[in-house]
């Protein structure tokens, strides 16, 4: 299967957001790739809770997921949007992170909400709580194709190790990281956690990411690190983009997955302990 990473950067609109995204799946496809991927946020990347309140909608009625659905359809293509920003009916008001993946008749194969919630100082000037506007996940999903068993994640996700060992024991050949990842974190760990997670679980890693600096009528303009990623079930690098927007192509090779783990076979090696002790 040959899969296409879109790396693109998201604006707080999401109109503009799904004609771009929608003129790269069909160059995606025209270069034939059967499985395109998206980063996470596609239809809005905002950093201001007000403008979010008078955007965001609910899944049936966003128009970025209606028309990559639409785009799928058209062009006979997998398609992984990395997430969606959603209104939700929980009594809070708190927005769901969410994950979709499509198949080639436009239907929603799959749905993954968002567990691990970023809520961090990463310097002085730059903080992040996303729990106040996002409510977290709380079950791991696998998904079945004709091409691979997909383990979902989002961003955040990637510093957790557990759901991807979990996903990987569970049946998954691919784990997809799509995110919006900050400049700084993302020079300082993408590359050492994104292959850590393929080596660990012996899975291709496919990431592909915002980049660059992402205007906003309202609030801040974020910038983030780019840098898609495919990876090896050996943890080897074998496609990257930069920090403009474009299109990443891999070969998915699911004999890579067998050989990995027949080399390194962890995990079929946990075993049971206690403590730790204090001592």
């Amino acid at each position: 299967m040959k899969a296409a990473l879109l790396q693109i950067t998201s604006s707080d609109d999401p109109a503009e957001n799904l004609e771009v995204v929608r003129a790269m799946v069909g160059e995606a496809a025209a270069a034939g790739a059967g499985y395109v991927l998206t980063p996470e946020v596609t239809n809005c990347l905002s950093g201001s809770r007000t403008h979010q309140r008078e955007i965001l909608v609910r899944e049936a009625e966003d128009i970025v997921l209606a028309g990559l659905r639409a785009a799928a359809k058209a062009h006979g293509v997998w398609l992984t949007i990395g997430s969606l920003a959603l209104r939700t009916d929980d009594a809070d008001g708190r927005f769901a992170n969410r994950q979709f993946l499509i198949d080639p008749q436009g239907q929603i194969a799959a749905r993954y909400d968002k567990i691990h919630m970023f809520d961090v100082t990463v310097s002085e000037g730059e903080t992040y709580r996303e729990s106040a506007a996002y409510r977290p996940g709380t079950a791991a999903v696998l998904a079945k194709t004709p091409f691979a068993t997909l383990g979902l994640t989002i961003c955040y996700d990637l510093r957790f190790p557990a759901l991807h060992r979990r996903l990987a024991q569970s049946g998954a050949d691919v784990l997809v990281a799509p995110a919006a990842f900050t400049h700084v974190t993302g020079k300082a760990h993408w590359h050492a956690l994104l292959q850590a997670r393929a080596i660990e679980t012996g899975c291709w890693v496919l990431a592909p990411a915002q980049t660059g600096t992402h205007k906003a009528r309202r609030g801040p303009n974020r910038k983030t690190f780019g840098h898609s990623l495919a990876i090896t079930p050996w943890g080897e690098i074998v496609g990257e983009l930069g920090e403009e927007p474009g299109i990443l192509y891999v070969d998915i090779d699911l004999k890579k997955v067998a050989q990995a783990r027949e080399r390194i076979p962890s995990l079929t090696h946990d075993q049971e302990f206690d403590g730790p002790d204090i001592q």
